[in-house]
């Protein structure tokens, strides 16, 4: 089954998977391995700009990034 899932606001549209994939770029570019990567939760908050992501648990207020 093949599923996509974008978010919509003030004219914008988001696609899911990018953001996934430019969190799992920055996990990277911080020089982490990808099979060290266990869990990524985003919480994407169009009305700011910003999506936010949590890697194994771990996050801070300046963990994000511009959407």
């Amino acid at each position: 089954m093949k599923s996509e899932l974008y978010v919509e606001f003030s004219g914008k549209q988001i696609d899911t998977k990018s953001l996934l994939e430019t969190a799992k770029e920055i996990w990277k570019n911080d020089g982490n391995k990808v099979k060290d990567l266990q869990s990524v939760e985003l919480y994407c908050k169009p009305e700011e700009g910003k999506c936010y992501y949590v890697f194994n648990g771990e996050g801070s207020s300046d963990s994000y990034f511009g959407i």
